[in-house]
């Protein structure tokens, strides 16, 4: 076996965090914590997974379990995407796979949402397959233990390190191994400023020996950020508002949200009523502007969204909508889930 997996699974041993899936054999529980943890930080992650669990214990009630109630269990964790894979995987395990959980990892693959990585994990964590499991940690680890500079975000790239990963795996404890991959590349091989000098690889790293350490692991895909500006009208018409359901093709698919007016250039509150989406609205209104929030700057991985809430009271007439627009009491509001932007703008 190489030194690098008899001194990983060493130090393994002696720094293994405790985590409330850790050492967790039922497939369903450690597939929830993974797609919780493939965008979320664990400190976040934890009381989500504890929550969701709890709510949703095994397959079946999540899978009979409607979208809505879903999305609102996972509000605020963020990439709303992998609720609704998750929710959409429990359907397909519970009606094509007669409600019991895949265990062998082809099978694990045909599951809504799970990849290479997730299904390595559940196969490994709760089946004992001999498969290695390599994300984002694993990627850091090994590119800089073994020197090398293959982007991971190239097909070729992902090729090799799953490739190298295998070669190292203990096939006798592969979830130890796995497990333990994650946490050295969480605990010892950080992104920024790793402890090299007190480390267990220092002595075989190439990164250590070439000083190349902060330059590896290598990527070259570079998405651009693209700006949006939202304009969310909070309506009052004597204490009921409205909402609306947000597309499939967009950010936060299937989210709730206030009607809004998206511009290609920032607007003052001057501006706003001149815009062709506003007087379509109001054109049989009666209204007054009573609240103006500020600009709420909120990043996601490619879009840069600047946000204004805007309060409005409604003293005579029916804004005129879409028929995708609800008229809710507000006092429900909060039934409904919504992004984080809308938790602060609500708030504020």
């Amino acid at each position: 076996m190489h030194p690098f997996t008899n001194n990983l699974t060493a130090w393994y041993e002696q720094h293994q965090r405790t985590l409330p899936w850790r050492g967790e054999k039922n497939p369903y529980k450690i597939w929830i914590s993974e797609i919780i943890l493939q965008q979320t930080r664990i400190e976040q992650g934890w009381n989500y997974y504890l929550q969701f669990i709890e709510h949703f214990p095994d397959v079946a009630t999540l899978a009979l379990a409607e979208e809505d109630e879903v999305l609102k269990y996972w509000q605020g964790l963020g990439y709303y995407g992998r609720a609704r894979h998750l929710h959409e995987g429990a359907k397909y395990i519970y009606h094509d796979c007669k409600n019991i959980f895949p265990d062998n990892y082809e099978d694990i693959l045909k599951i809504k949402g799970v990849g290479t990585y997730t299904a390595a994990a559940i196969a490994s964590m709760a089946f004992d397959l001999p498969y290695a499991a390599v994300d984002g940690n694993g990627y850091r680890v090994l590119a800089r233990v073994f020197g090398v500079d293959i982007p991971i975000d190239s097909s070729e790239g992902k090729k090799y390190f799953f490739a190298l990963a295998q070669q190292l795996l203990d096939t006798q404890q592969p979830a130890i191994f796995n497990q333990a991959m994650m946490d050295f590349g969480a605990l010892q091989c950080k992104p920024q400023h790793p402890n090299c000098e007190n480390c267990c690889m220092a002595d075989f790293c190439l990164a250590f020996a070439q000083q190349t350490v902060d330059q590896l692991p290598v990527k070259t895909k570079k998405t651009p950020v693209k700006n949006r500006y939202l304009y969310y009208l909070h309506i009052d018409n004597h204490s009921f508002t409205y909402i609306h359901k947000r597309d499939s093709h967009d950010i936060w698919a299937g989210l709730y949200e206030f009607p809004l007016i998206e511009s290609p250039k920032p607007l003052s509150i001057e501006e706003l009523p001149a815009q062709q989406e506003w007087t379509t609205i109001f054109r049989h209104c009666q209204y007054t502007i009573t609240h103006v929030g500020k600009v709420i700057k909120h990043q996601l991985t490619h879009r840069t969204i600047y946000a204004q809430f805007v309060k409005i009271s409604i003293r005579s007439g029916e804004p005129q909508f879409s028929s995708s627009i609800q008229k809710i009491a507000g006092n429900d509001l909060h039934l409904f889930p919504v992004s984080r932007l809308m938790e602060i703008g609500i708030q504020s």
